[in-house]
């Protein structure tokens, strides 16, 4: 009895090993899905959140949660190299800029270390390099590049005329800072893995 029992077990064991390699594989980043279901806390505590500003400033939720997991990896508390913080990795300039166009008064830097005021700045300055954008065919890798490098290397990355159409492909060949050209492709590469699984 007790060695069927222990068959049991195994084939049991075996059988939701097989079953989490199936679906890992399918999902097409297995190692992300195996963290996700080790911590489906940490990777979805914000996904409510991210939706409601995502579609207040007319993004793609799965593009700012791309965004947070390339950033932040989803921790609010995160601290940046050049003083970027939370979720989102925000700027204290580009926060001021936030708060002064968005009239949020007595707005400190610390306040980005919130999830909502991380992800609402964040937000409101990916939304506007995509306006700045929208005349190419896909905005997304040039909003995603200046929102890593800035406006005007994003230009120079473009040919400079900012109004040209240029191909994805071309633009992201012309970025010369291989790190933000790993930024762009890492994002999207998120994005589209987000958006094969389908909703958030």
């Amino acid at each position: 009895m007790i060695q069927f029992l222990v068959k049991l077990v195994l084939c049991v064991l075996l059988a939701i090993a097989a079953a989490f390699t199936y679906l890992a594989a399918k999902s097409g980043d297995p190692l992300y899905t195996f963290y996700e279901w080790m911590s489906p806390a940490r990777f979805h505590q914000y996904d409510r959140l991210i939706r409601s500003v995502a579609l207040e400033h007319h993004l793609d939720p799965m593009l700012v949660k791309a965004v947070v997991w390339r950033e932040s990896r989803f921790d609010p508390k995160k601290h940046g190299t050049h003083g970027e913080r939370g979720l989102m990795q925000v700027s204290e300039r580009a926060a001021y800029e936030w708060a002064r166009e968005n009239k949020v008064s007595g707005f400190n830097p610390d306040q980005l270390f919130e999830p909502k005021t991380n992800l609402q700045a964040g937000t409101w300055y990916l939304s506007r390099a995509m306006q700045h954008w929208v005349h190419q065919s896909d905005p997304i890798p040039f909003a995603l590049a200046e929102y890593n490098a800035g406006a005007s290397r994003s230009q120079r990355w473009s040919g400079g005329s900012g109004v040209a159409e240029i191909s994805e492909r071309q633009f992201i060949q012309n970025i010369d800072f291989p790190t933000t050209r790993r930024y762009v492709e890492s994002i999207i590469d998120r994005y589209k893995f987000y958006k094969r699984r389908g909703a958030m």
